[in-house]
């Protein structure tokens, strides 16, 4: 692999030096924040050397090259960009300063809500398997083993709001320690357990007098409760950041902390708790009322739409939703609609996986759709199915009829922050139920996505601009010329050679696949079969067609000319036309093009080889088009 070109090349798709904001790079992925994404070939990008895949998710395009192969091209690509290297936390905040307000407070809540993960994930997991053995062992509930271990299932709930206090002062930038006092402070002993209040006759819960006297607040903690604690620690946050740059240091020590704690706990039991605990109701009020909706429409429409927010990068706040009804009423019904649309979007992927004949796209599926069955569905979502769209529509409609099972049966979770086959370990009552929901989500999806899928030869992508009389004969016009089944025809008037002889490395050793190449005579390249034209490269120096039979061809005029930018070649046919054999698809000037350096050596790939146990090149030598020159079985 040629790191260097490939690196060039995505500069050049982004849009220029001049388009990039940031990069980084993980153990897969080049992670990149541009200023323009409209700017972005993504087709393009998708077909440089190396690259397995390009997503988009939170305000960062993510270009999969995969382990050892990435640092490597990223070493290159700030070589050529000319930029510095950062961290992906400076990728993260660069790309969080590109998005709109709303778009940040999502990306906060999910900055917040992400890792404490873990412990609600061990309080949840000690839940599902207390119940499970419960339910073999009816009489271990009243052991004192089991007292223990529902203490430590418990532990994380009833004192969520400290953690929640301690990942959220983290994210503002405020002290831990002080986060966590804000968070001690709203279910100290001396309040009235939030969960206690129920049962008590309002007259009975005491209250105290505030702000001089002007209105009265009843003394009860915020267990439960979740974005009160968010706001309280972001404001003692920003107080504590604005004394530590006003206090002088002699005595910032004892004033900061201090003025932060007095100022910010007073706030919080005064005004922001019961503001925001009753807007928090409200919020919580409003998924249950849509998860209860009778027979599992609520449900439905939530699974239909979980997918798109994903896309839209607002499933954040599903986090904070569901810490809520975990410490509200104690279970997690949004867990398994999310699951639905998980497996779906997987079941969707699958179907591309087992449908497509295109090797690189099947390399990608595959394993996409599992990790989506797992819970992880950004490689499925992004790399896949919203690529080609109808696998998404699919994934869609059967996360709606996943989350219609799951809302007929009312299924819930004991945790958050799993979906997917891991939840079953909490979702222990529910496990005929939840095993129902997942099967009918995976098969809806993955049937409508095998019927609409049609393969990548037949998706279309108009370029702008009026379509040429040619173009628009061939998508009307009976397929003339010859067309003999699984047969290559020479696309251009010249000598046909070994695709070894070609002086370049990726191309001579046939890493994209087998085929021939050819030293033109005449500038112009021919359809060497009836098919489609599914890409003419934006540098017009490539075409990617498919043939009736299936033969994927790619078809490279000259060596490394993308480097012209398009100059020299005229194309005469459009993205997705279907083309007949023979007809007139790309001119290019041959004395211009060598004229700057580039020879004009044009392979002529099948890029689907594995699918084909012989590829045969029967002639070389002088062709003239549309002679026969190649036959694959």
């Amino acid at each position: 692999m040629d790191y260097k070109r490939s690196a060039k090349e995505v500069i050049e798709y982004i849009g220029g030096k001049e388009n990039i904001v940031s990069a980084a790079h993980c153990a897969t992925r080049l992670r990149l924040v541009i200023a323009d994404n409209d700017k972005m070939n993504t087709e393009a990008i998708e077909n440089v050397d190396g690259v397995k895949g390009v997503f988009e998710a939170a305000g960062q395009i993510q270009i999969i090259f995969g382990t050892g192969t990435v640092n490597k091209v990223y070493d290159e690509f700030i070589a050529q960009a000319g930029i510095t290297a950062a961290s992906k936390d400076d990728v993260k905040q660069a790309a969080n300063a590109q998005q709109n307000v709303f778009k940040r407070g999502i990306k906060t809540l999910g900055d917040i809500f992400v890792p404490i993960i873990p412990a609600i994930v061990a309080s949840g997991l000690l839940m599902g398997v207390l119940e499970g053995l419960c339910n073999v062992w009816p009489e271990m509930a009243n052991s004192g083993t089991y007292t223990i271990i529902h203490m430590f299932s418990n532990a994380a709930f009833n004192f969520l709001p400290i953690l929640i206090a301690i990942s959220a002062a983290r994210t503002f930038g405020g002290n831990l320690f002080l986060g966590a006092v804000i968070g001690m402070i709203m279910i100290h002993g001396d309040l009235i357990n939030a969960w206690s209040v129920s049962g008590m006759n309002p007259a009975d819960i005491p209250t105290a007098s505030v702000w001089f006297g002007l209105y009265d607040i009843q003394l009860v903690g915020y267990q439960g409760h979740v974005i009160p604690v968010i706001i309280a620690v972001w404001l003692m946050s920003f107080i504590e950041k604005r004394l530590h740059k006003i206090v002088p240091e002699i005595i910032d020590l004892f004033v900061t902390p201090l003025v932060s704690v007095l100022v910010t706990g007073y706030l919080t039991l005064t005004i922001i708790g019961p503001i925001f605990s009753t807007v928090e109701n409200w919020v919580l009020s409003g998924a249950q009322a849509l998860i209860s909706i009778p027979f599992g429409i609520g449900a439905a429409v939530a699974g239909a739409l979980y997918a798109p927010t994903v896309v839209a990068g607002l499933h954040h706040m599903y986090n904070a939703l569901e810490a809520g009804l975990i410490s509200q009423i104690g279970v997690n019904t949004w867990m398994p609609i999310a699951t639905a649309a998980n497996v779906a979007q997987g079941a969707a992927a699958l179907a591309v996986a087992l449908k497509t004949r295109n090797n690189k796209t099947k390399a990608m599926a595959l394993p996409a759709s599992l990790s989506a069955f797992l819970g992880i569905t950004e490689p499925a979502i992004f790399g896949v199915n919203i690529r080609f769209m109808t696998p998404f529509v699919a994934g869609c409609i059967g996360g709606a009829c996943g989350a219609l099972v799951a809302g007929i049966f009312g299924i819930g979770a004991s945790a958050y922050g799993i979906t997917g086959l891991f939840g079953f370990l909490i979702t222990t009552n529910y496990t005929f139920q939840y095993a129902l929901e997942m099967i009918v989500a995976a098969a809806v999806a993955f049937v409508i996505s095998w019927a609409l899928f049609k393969g990548e030869d037949k998706k279309t992508k108009k370029a702008s601009g009026t379509t040429s009389v040619q173009a628009a004969a061939s998508l009307t016009a009976p397929a003339e010329g010859k067309d003999e089944k699984n047969t290559v025809y020479a696309p251009m008037k010249g000598e046909a050679i070994p695709m070894t002889e070609v002086k370049d490395e990726t191309f001579a050793g046939e890493v994209l696949g087998k085929g021939f190449a050819m030293i033109p005579e005449e500038g112009k390249i021919y359809a060497p079969f009836n098919g489609t034209l599914d890409m003419i490269f934006d540098t017009k120096h490539a075409l990617g067609l498919t043939s009736q039979d299936g033969v994927e061809l790619l078809i490279h005029v000259g060596i490394n000319t993308v480097e012209l930018n398009g100059q020299y070649y005229t194309a005469h046919a459009q993205n997705g036309d279907t083309i007949r054999q023979g007809q007139l698809l790309l001119e290019f000037d041959i004395p211009k093009i060598q004229a700057a350096g580039y020879d004009v050596t044009t392979p002529v790939i099948v890029t689907n080889t594995p699918d084909y146990s012989e590829i045969l090149v029967e002639k070389t030598g002088a062709c003239d088009a549309g002679e026969k020159v190649m036959t694959v079985k």
